[in-house]
């Protein structure tokens, strides 16, 4: 059986507290040999609320530190994603999963690699850009745009290949053109320079990424949108779907799961891992960054 570690972004304030969360529903939901690990910028990593290293060490999931500062041309905090995927790890596969998604249902590890692909979900839309845009990209780095066309999950028009970021399954393994994420990473940087490309940032990341796979020799496969359902935009206050079964939501801030009837399902999901409905009381007498929370657009009273 091939082994996965599952990670994401875990950085005080909002991406910490949604991590927790994230980790619990990894642990009540994946089996026990998946490895779970939450990655935070070394400069920051001291100023982690004790409720977040206590939700860790209680689910057998690791905190590591990792080097932003000098990674970019210039400072790119979105970004971070793409350092953390550079980190190293032990097992087969790793799974880069953005802390805003909760899974809901159990989930075979083995549903979301397959050898020789990179698994992601087809992004959202793609409408703050026209598909020329590839025309610009590929040429940078000796390649002709892909002649497949994907259906994104809010269009339904047919598009280039594009990708989410927020959750990306990868081979750890180096291929003959090297380690996937060194690929994507070096990508990035190129594109990050090409001053013909508009805004770069914050799309940075999902534009690189189908370049990045071609890049290190690998194929693509979609995960489904029962796989990953991303919520908000026009999906806002709408229901789950009933005629799919879904094992993970994307779901941004916490008014969007309140919308959908899923605020219950989070604290329970708590409750069930931590023996609490909200992180934060792990460590009831440390103070609690109220102002920090909602400047993320998180509502602080369901942390």
């Amino acid at each position: 059986m091939s082994s996965l570690t599952l990670f994401y972004i875990a950085q005080p304030w909002s991406y910490a507290m949604m991590g927790s969360l994230l980790l619990a529903s990894i642990r009540q939901f994946f089996p026990d040999s998946v490895k779970v690990v939450g990655y935070c910028p070394e400069q920051v990593i001291g100023d982690l609320h004790p409720s977040v290293l206590k939700a860790h060490e209680m689910l057998n999931a690791e905190i590591r530190p990792m080097k932003t500062d000098g990674m970019w041309d210039t400072p790119y905090p979105h970004g971070n994603k793409i350092l953390a995927c550079l980190q190293p790890r032990d097992t087969e596969y790793s799974a880069f999963i953005d802390s805003d998604v909760m899974f809901l249902r159990p989930t075979d590890p083995a549903s979301l690699f397959r050898p020789g692909h990179v698994c992601c979900s087809p992004a959202a839309w793609m409408g703050w850009t026209g598909q020329d845009i590839w025309e610009k990209i590929y040429p940078v780095f000796g390649m002709d745009v892909p002649d497949q066309r994907i259906r994104l999950m809010r269009n339904k028009g047919l598009v280039v290949p594009y990708f989410s970021s927020g959750f990306v399954v990868f081979p750890e393994k180096e291929g003959p053109q090297g380690r996937f994420a060194d690929v994507w990473y070096e990508t990035a940087r190129i594109l990050d320079r090409q001053e013909d490309v508009p805004r770069r940032r914050p799309y940075l990341d999902q534009l690189s990424l189908p370049v990045a796979i071609r890049r290190a020799g690998l194929e693509w496969n979609e995960l489904s949108e029962e796989q990953h359902y991303i919520m908000g935009g026009k999906m806002k206050g709408q229901s789950l779907p009933a005629d799919k079964e879904i094992h993970a939501v994307h779901y941004r801030a916490d008014n969007v799961l309140r919308a959908a009837g899923l605020i219950e399902t989070k604290r329970r999901i708590l409750k069930n891992a931590y023996g609490v409905k909200f992180v934060t009381r792990l460590a009831p007498d440390a103070p609690c960054p109220v102002d920090e929370g909602a400047s993320e657009g998180i509502d602080s009273s369901e942390l």
